[in-house]
């Protein structure tokens, strides 16, 4: 059985998909596995965590040579780094039992290496986004054009944007690197999985379900009398928080909190009170009928469980979503949540009992989720239990590694003459 895994990811500590990918490595050091991660944006001093290129800095130029160029004139996306012909040079990757994947797609690694990769070492994929299967986004909302080919692209400025339509070629160049490699595909929710069965590029190779995990040693009911204290929050204030890495991200559904707070102050909920933290808060304003607390973004997991804990309702009006660790965290504080069902939120929030699923893009079905859960505290002090309860059975950090471990030993053992 190996016990060795090295990760590859942008970045170690910044962001959703990089702080599943560190909790992950994490959480396999727990279990006694050697675990490293190569990163182009290092944020930790993990000593286990360096830098891809700070030992190749001769690299640096041909990638940035190839993001100007191939990247954003010629919109080949990904087509080639210098750096990443490299990777397997590293001590870490040839010291390596098995190799784990997760976000590719922000100009740093070229999925062309992927059959090269698998060759020399077995590799696992966690998805954390549509990327990997579709012609250039990360999540196509309306379009299924990803399943035919796509082309004609509707949604080009979609992240990561492009300046023309290259996406039916790229779709073909990932179809024939994937049928090259040797992959096992890991999603987090059953929607995901059930994309990944429609993919003409990826629903060939095996594909493992492992939801995220949790520190819920760190994310922690905060008692409300401290939590409120440490933001200036008056104690007997009806508290509705949205956060965001940016929070002027329409997909994250930005546009949605200003209606939600209007009808609430409408409706005359009393001592109202919106706080919005991550990146852009300071551009949010005080509304009639309510005060605004704007909170910067936060790599600090315990100013992160100080808000969570601080509010009575946790809004995530996303319109489209993979598995958002924001509502894992959430809950684990006790803050039930009201989310439009969409992307594996199903999977998370059981409505009525950990929170309330709106009907998608059903903004008056988000008031009045978010209303019952400020006016009806007895509901809410019943959620708040059912809520921690499912994190510490379900979702805990511990229970995530050791499926992952399962994984990385069936592929390893799969791999082996």
């Amino acid at each position: 059985m190996g016990n060795s895994v090295l990760h590859l990811n942008f970045a170690d500590n910044d962001g959703g998909a990089a702080r599943s990918a560190y909790k992950i490595h994490s959480g396999l050091r727990h279990l006694g596995w050697n675990s490293h991660m190569l990163v182009r944006k290092q944020i930790t001093n993990d000593r286990d965590v360096d830098d891809i290129q700070k030992h190749q800095s001769w690299l640096w130029f041909g990638d940035a040579l190839s993001r100007k160029l191939l990247d954003r004139q010629l919109c080949l996306e990904n087509w080639y780094y210098p750096s990443s012909s490299a990777l397997a040079q590293h001590p870490w990757f040839q010291s390596a039992d098995v190799v784990q994947l997760y976000n590719l797609h922000p100009h740093f690694f070229s999925h062309r290496m992927l059959p090269q990769l698998s060759r020399q070492k077995p590799v696992v994929w966690r998805l954390p986004d549509m990327w990997a299967f579709t012609g250039h986004c990360t999540y196509s909302y309306e379009c299924d054009r990803w399943q035919t080919g796509c082309g004609h692209c509707p949604h080009l400025d979609s992240y990561p944007p492009l300046k023309h339509d290259t996406t039916a070629f790229l779709w073909r160049e990932k179809q024939r690197m994937y049928h090259r490699s040797q992959l096992a595909i890991v999603v987090t929710n059953r929607w995901m999985e059930s994309l990944l069965q429609k993919s003409p590029l990826l629903s060939h190779l095996p594909i493992h379900r492992i939801p995220n995990g949790v520190n819920t040693d760190v994310f922690y009911p905060i008692p409300k009398v401290d939590a409120r204290a440490a933001l200036n929050l008056p104690l007997d204030a009806n508290v509705v928080l949205f956060a965001a890495a940016n929070t002027t991200e329409v997909r994250k559904g930005c546009d949605y909190v200003l209606p939600v707070m209007q009808n609430l102050a409408a409706a005359n909920v009393p001592a109202l009170v919106l706080v919005v933290l991550g990146q852009d808060s300071e551009t949010w304003q005080d509304g009639s009928g309510y005060h605004t607390v704007r909170l910067e973004s936060t790599d600090s997991d315990r100013a992160l469980a100080m808000a969570y804990s601080a509010a009575d309702v946790f809004l995530h009006p996303a319109l489209v979503e993979n598995f958002p660790n924001t509502i894992l965290e959430s809950m684990a504080c006790g803050t039930p949540c009201v989310a439009f069902d969409v992307g594996g939120v199903g999977d998370i929030l059981q409505s009525h009992k950990t929170g309330y699923l709106a009907a998608y893009r059903n903004t008056d079905d988000l008031v009045k989720g978010t209303f019952q859960l400020l006016t009806d505290a007895e509901q809410r002090l019943h959620m708040s239990d059912a809520c921690r309860q499912l994190i510490e059975t379900e979702y805990n950090l511990e229970l995530q590694a050791k499926r992952f471990a399962q994984v990385y030993e069936t592929v390893i053992a799969q791999a082996k003459p």
